[in-house]
Parts: C-alpha cells; structure tokens; sequence
C-alpha cells in the first residue's frame, strides 16, 4: 500500500511541475504513468474496497496537482478556491474509477482507448458545461513551449492533450511489458520509439514555426495598463475620473499614426446606465478625444447596467433589485469601440467565472446556497451575456478586432468564433489583479499564446495590474509590460485574414472523442467481467 501511495504522490507531483509557468512539461507525458501502475496493481490484487482505493489515490494526486497549479485562486476567495481544487479533483478522481470498472470488463488496449477518449470527453464538458473550468485542460500544459506545439492550428488543444495521453499509455505499457520480460533490449526500443514520438510532433512544429508568414496590413496599438487595485480603488473611482487616467496615459504613447487605444476590462467600472450612455458625459468625453485624433479607434472594457420594471425582459441571468419592489436589472461586462463613426459598438462577455459572475444551475442550487456568490471587490451580480461573437470594424473598415474579455480568452474553439465573424486580429482585455504575484496571471497570459497559434491573429493584450502584451501569429510575446506597473505600451500587429483548419473545424478531436468513448463504453457495458 506504501508504495501505490508514493505512485500517487509521484503522478500528483509530475503534473504540477510539468505545468506552465514554472514547470518542465516533459515530465507531463509519464505525468499519468505512476497512477496507472498503482490501480493496476490494486485491480490485479486480492486487496477489499478495490474501487475505494482507486478512488483514493486518484484523490491524491489530483488534490496535489490542482491545489500546486491552482491555489492562487484563494487570495479572491478561499471557498471559490476550495471548491475548484477538491471539486476538479474529485472529478477528475472519478474519471479513473470508471476507467477501473471498465478496465475489468475490456481488454488491455480497449480500456485504454476507453480511459484517453474519456478524459478527452471530460476536458470537452469542461469547456462547455455551467461548471466549466478548463484551466487545467492537457493541452495548456505546452503554452510556453510554443515550438513545440504550431501544429495547434490544425488540432487546437485537445491535440496536446491526445498527445499527452498516447505517450503516458506507452510507457505505462512498455512498463507491463518489462515486468513480464525483463530485457534490456526492450527498454532500448522503447526509449527510442518514445524519444520519437516526442521529436517528430516537434520537428513537425519547428518546420512549421520557421516557415509561418503571413501578409496583412499593419496595426498601429496601444495598450493601457492603469495598475489599480480592484480591491481597494477600482470600484470607488468614477467613470469621468478614470476617463482623465484614460488620457494620460494614452497620451504617453499616442502619434498621429495610432490605430488603437486599448483599455483593460471593466476600466469603466462604475456601472454606466445602458440606456443612457449615448448621452452622457463619458462618452462625450471620449468622442472629442476621438475627435482631436480622428484616426484612433478606442476599444475598453466598461460596466453597464440596465434596470427596467417590465416583467416580461427577466431572463434567467436578470438581477432581482430587493430594495425596490418590481424593479430587475442586467448586469453587462462589457467592452465597447469608440471612433468616428456614429454609433457605439458593444459586446457583452460571454464566458463567465464560475460563481463570480453567473449562478450555476439555479434551479438546483438557489433553495440550497440562495443567492450567495463569491466577491471579487464589488463583481457580485449576475451578468447578462450574448450568443453572438461580435466584432468591431475600426472607422476605415480595415481592421476588425475580436473584444475578447478575460476568462473567454482561455476557451480556444469559443474565441474561433470571433474569427469566423470576420476578426483579423484579437484583443484581449483582462482585470488579472485579484491574484497579486502569483501564477494566475502568468499563467492567463500564457495561454492567450495558444489562442495566437489556433487562429494565427496577432493578439493587444491590455491588462489592468498586468501582464499587458503584444503577441504575434506564431505566439510569440513581442513586447510587454510588466506586472504592478504602470504606462502604456505601443506596438505594431499585422492584421490576417485567412482561416486556419482549427477555425474552420474547432475540437474536432473532442467530438471523436465522445463518439469513441460511448462506443467502448457501450461495449464493456454488455460484456461480462473479465477474470482476473
């Protein structure tokens, strides 16, 4: 038993210290190797509870690897951060105890098939359910080995994690193989066979990365990083007041060649009434600065609230207002472009933080929990999203920026769909300050790398606190600016209009994925229990 321990302590550790910023992600592909020899073991045995001691050791060592990958979440709230930890474990756990049941059912290469294209199907509904939280989706794990991985545009992330799984399944058999014939010859042919599938798919990407070009017209950008703590100022600051911070610092940087002037998300943060926004002072105020620099397009993130009374708008992300009697209201996070032209585009985040900014499964949950949400400095409301990627035109139709905002940007197929609607290059505006110095915001940055690859769209990245960047097509960081500081930072990105095989097929892999798996899954379902 000590010893399937120390196997379930080892995957847990290999996991963590595979994973980016920090980690070397080689150890990634034997990552899951220890584990599977453990509930080898235990399912070969006589041992009692077999399927509790499964359960258990898998416990472990996804507590590990989440609790080591993740525990910045606890300086935004400490039960969102317990929840995601021993909830994501608990399910990932579960994913090795039905993996165990069927492996009792199926051959060898049948369960193991079974075990890839489950975990496959479990990173797809992470990515799509109320619950989603793909963070720690395979795939991610080569965000800063971006040579490594150029082939995302054909696959995206889920070939990463197919790749994962195919080498872990390898030496997990070569290991079976070797207990059963101890030869030294076999474990050279192993090691080579291993050490090719690791260099082809990389040979395969430094090709591609050496010969990637694309040609484009030329984005002139600046992208703003206010640095202000949204603990203790962003929400007590007006929105006339941020729009002075707003000027400043784009001034620093602004010619009469700028393109863009990007701002972080929710920059505006004190909640602007919708209805009345088009005659307000902000916006009169951002339209002269557009007016004294009538090539610039602004692009920020801002707050909008709408109230109304008429029963019949409620929807299921609408806001009761409990102090006013028939009063509810949509809660935006929201980015807008201003320019020259005569209307205000908005766009309206989509893919909400789990508990922050939307209520999971109300139906469910409100009678248990009520309308308890976890506070991020002042973000307690529900928000109202939209369905449609929207895309903003700058005012001489050239340039078509995808608003991408925050947590979206960590959803690869979802942001495919801003580029299907036409965007040739991306924006992303993000708040990362509710972690301090961690690796959370190191960590969003570098997967905005994968986003670049998947679609081959220059990425602004303006960023409250940090990091704000410029990433180019191959996922590159061009230039940026550092964590806790503030300024400006101006780039050039090129503009694409062409569409990559993962635009036009999105995760393909999961889908096969799913279909596979409730094929064997039906499979071992009627097959008797094998003998072990």
């Amino acid at each position: 038993m000590v010893n399937r321990l120390l196997f379930a302590l080892a995957s847990g550790l290999l996991l963590a210290l595979g994973w980016p910023t920090y980690g070397v992600p080689l150890l990634l592909f034997v990552a899951f190797v220890p584990l599977l020899i453990a509930e080898h073991q235990i399912r070969q045995s006589n041992v009692k509870r077999k399927a509790l001691k499964v359960f258990g050791l898998s416990y472990l060592t996804f507590v590990i690897w989440n609790l080591i990958t993740t525990s910045w979440l606890r300086y935004a709230d400490i039960f969102g951060a317990s929840f995601a930890v021993f909830v994501n474990s608990a399910l990932m756990a579960t994913l090795i105890l039905v993996y165990h049941k069927y492996a009792k059912r199926l051959s060898l290469n049948r369960s193991l098939l079974f075990l890839v294209t489950l975990w496959i199907s479990f990173e797809k509904l992470h990515l799509e359910w109320e619950f989603c939280w793909p963070w720690l989706n395979l795939g991610n794990g080569f965000s800063e080995q971006i040579t490594w991985i150029q082939w995302y545009e054909y696959t995206g992330t889920f070939g990463g994690t197919l790749w994962i799984l195919l080498l872990n399944i390898f030496v997990f058999k070569g290991v079976l193989k070797y207990q059963d014939r101890k030869s030294k010859t076999l474990i050279k042919s192993l090691a080579l066979r291993f050490a090719a599938f690791i260099l082809i798919p990389i040979g395969i990407s430094l090709i591609i990365f050496n010969n990637y070009n694309h040609e484009g017209e030329t984005i002139n950008a600046i992208v703003l990083q206010p640095n202000i703590d949204p603990y203790s100022d962003k929400y007590n600051i007006s929105n006339l007041k941020f729009s002075e911070l707003f000027f400043e610092l784009s001034n620093t940087k602004i010619t009469d060649t700028t393109d863009f002037v990007i701002a972080p998300e929710t920059f505006f943060a004190e909640s602007a009434r919708l209805t009345e926004f088009d005659n307000s002072l902000l916006k009169s105020r951002l339209k002269r600065y557009v007016y004294d620099h009538p090539k610039v397009n602004l692009l920020t993130g801002i707050s909008f609230i709408d109230w109304f009374h008429d029963k019949s708008k409620i929807r299921e992300e609408t806001n009761t207002y409990k102090l006013r009697p028939n009063t509810w209201y949509d809660d935006y996070n929201s980015a807008i472009l201003i320019n020259s032209s005569d209307s205000v585009a908005q766009y309206n985040k989509s893919k909400l933080v789990v508990g922050v900014e939307n209520f999971p499964y109300q139906s469910i949950l409100k009678p248990i929990v009520g309308d308890a949400l976890i506070d991020l400095g002042g973000t307690v409301a529900m928000k109202t999203t939209q369905d449609y990627r929207s895309v903003f035109t700058s005012s001489n139709g050239k340039f078509k920026a995808a608003p991408i905002i925050c947590y979206e940007s960590v959803y690869g197929e979802f942001v495919t769909g801003y580029v299907r609607n036409g965007a040739n290059f991306l924006t992303i505006v993000t708040n990362d300050a509710w972690w301090n110095e961690t690796q959370g915001h190191k960590q969003h940055l570098s997967y905005s790398r994968l986003r670049a690859i998947e679609t081959r769209r220059e990425i602004a990245r303006s960023a409250n606190t940090g990091i704000s960047a410029f990433i180019n097509a191959k996922g590159e960081i061009i230039k940026s600016l550092n964590y806790n500081k503030k300024g400006a930072l101006a780039g050039q990105i090129t503009t694409n209009e062409k569409l990559t095989f993962y635009v036009k097929a999105g995760d393909y892999i999961a889908r096969i994925s799913v279909f596979i798996m409730l094929f064997v899954f039906l499979i071992g379902f009627f097959r008797k229990k094998r003998q072990t």
